[in-house]
């Protein structure tokens, strides 16, 4: 079983940072995609940020590419999301996920997901 555990939300003003953190349980880690996700009451979980297993492609959704940055250290078996310049509409719970298969934006393309880490931003 594969278990990811983020770290790192929390409170922050309107223009700050956050970096959230992502620790995967599986010696394999280097195999897999990962990616980030983002939630908000009564709304479907929407892509944030993906990254391929080497560390050398990544996407983003378009509201928050140039702010936001996804990383991965395959030694560590952690994958990052560095968050700039938050605005209020950037607020939802983070969730990490993974997968051995491909390089995906859907929810449906991930088989493994951490609990969620809340992102609060103020105006």
């Amino acid at each position: 079983q594969v278990q990811l555990v983020e770290s790192g939300g929390g409170l922050v003003q309107a223009g700050g940072s956050l970096r959230l953190s992502c620790v995967v349980s599986r010696r394999t880690f280097s195999h897999y995609t990962a990616g980030w996700f983002r939630q908000t009451p009564g709304k479907e979980r929407e892509f944030v940020a993906t990254i391929n297993w080497s560390g050398d492609n990544t996407s983003y959704k378009d509201s928050v590419e140039g702010r936001f940055t996804i990383s991965r250290n395959n030694a560590k078996n952690t994958v990052y999301l560095q968050m700039n310049s938050l605005t209020p509409e950037d607020t939802a719970v983070y969730y990490c996920a993974a997968d051995i298969h491909g390089f995906g934006s859907e929810p449906y393309e991930y088989e493994y997901w951490g609990q969620g880490t809340q992102v609060t931003v103020s105006s």
